[in-house]
């Protein structure tokens, strides 16, 4: 197995570290060439949702995963990786990857002074895991095929559609394994 890593901006060592922890191959997307390699899944990390969507298309990056994950390639997405996955992102137009039914409120746990950590049950995992929250947004609803994951004071934090899996938190930050296994349980399907 082999998983592509969005490296255009944050914290995409620490997935490459997780999936190595794993046994699993793991190589970064910078530019599109990188792109072009063959993929069993892709993990879209955390960082500025705003940045990495312009990136995506300076880069001639977006439409190639466009495509890819509407033809089912699995996709994770970490808070800004949530936005960029998200239909809708309250309060502004979605001029992202756009393609899972879910509406993203940005920063929606306020400033870095917001962040936080707790241990929660994912549905799908056995047991809490940790969960860690860095300026993060929460989903406001889902619709359509989206199905609701975990939730935090009735905030939604993680969901997923067919082939796509988001969380607000970075699981990449602590520990556990839990959340990568997951994925990579979804890209041997």
């Amino acid at each position: 197995m082999r998983i592509a890593v969005l490296a255009l901006q944050g914290a995409f060592a620490e997935h490459r570290q997780k999936l190595a922890q794993l046994g699993v191959d793991s190589f970064e997307v910078r530019q599109l060439r990188d792109w072009d390699q063959p993929k069993d899944g892709l993990i879209i990390p955390g960082g500025e949702s705003t940045t990495q969507a312009k990136l995506l298309n300076e880069l001639e990056l977006m439409e190639p995963v466009k495509e890819a994950i509407a033809a089912g390639l699995p996709v994770y997405g970490t808070c800004a990786g949530l936005i960029l996955l998200a239909k809708k992102i309250e309060g502004e137009p979605s001029l992202r990857i756009a393609s899972m039914d879910i509406t993203a409120l940005r920063n929606a746990y306020g400033r870095q002074l917001g962040s936080f950590y707790i241990e929660a049950p994912m549905k799908g995992i056995e047991g809490n895991i940790p969960m860690t929250f860095i300026r993060a947004p929460y989903i406001k609803e889902v619709w359509g095929n989206a199905e609701v994951l975990a939730e935090i004071d009735g905030k939604i934090v993680a969901a997923r559609q067919g082939n796509q899996l988001v969380t607000a938190f970075h699981p990449e930050l602590n520990e556990s394994l839990e959340i990568h296994k997951y994925f990579l349980g979804m890209c041997k399907k």
